[in-house]
């Protein structure tokens, strides 16, 4: 049975975590398309060790997960976990990401790592 509420608590530090501009932006991108690290450096025009402190807040309470293809890790949305319902329902509400990734395409910036 699907687990219809969620705890104040861990609503209130989920909200938290999604609250920066930069990680609500990853994970709408991440709910439809796997990214590595140096993509998002790319998107956001920031340090590595930046997206990557990003990513592991997001990978520690389990919102994204993390799959190594050769030398490189993609990172994506865990759908799995038992607070996506309540994530998809703040994600379907954003405005597609898409348009980033395009941009990456166009300057052949995408997947430059693989």
């Amino acid at each position: 049975m699907l687990k219809t509420s969620i705890e104040m608590d861990k609503a209130a530090s989920i909200l938290k975590l999604l609250g920066d501009k930069t990680r609500l932006t990853m994970m709408k991108i991440l709910d439809k398309h796997d990214c590595c690290v140096c993509e998002f450096v790319e998107i956001f025009k920031t340090s590595q060790p930046s997206i990557s402190q990003h990513l592991r807040k997001l990978r520690d309470i389990g919102l994204v997960k993390e799959e190594r293809r050769g030398q490189w890790i993609f990172y994506s949305i865990n759908k799995s976990n038992e607070y996506y319902p309540f994530i998809e329902q703040i994600l379907n509400q954003l405005p597609s990401q898409d348009d980033k990734l395009k941009e990456l395409e166009e300057q052949g910036a995408r997947i430059t790592c693989c």
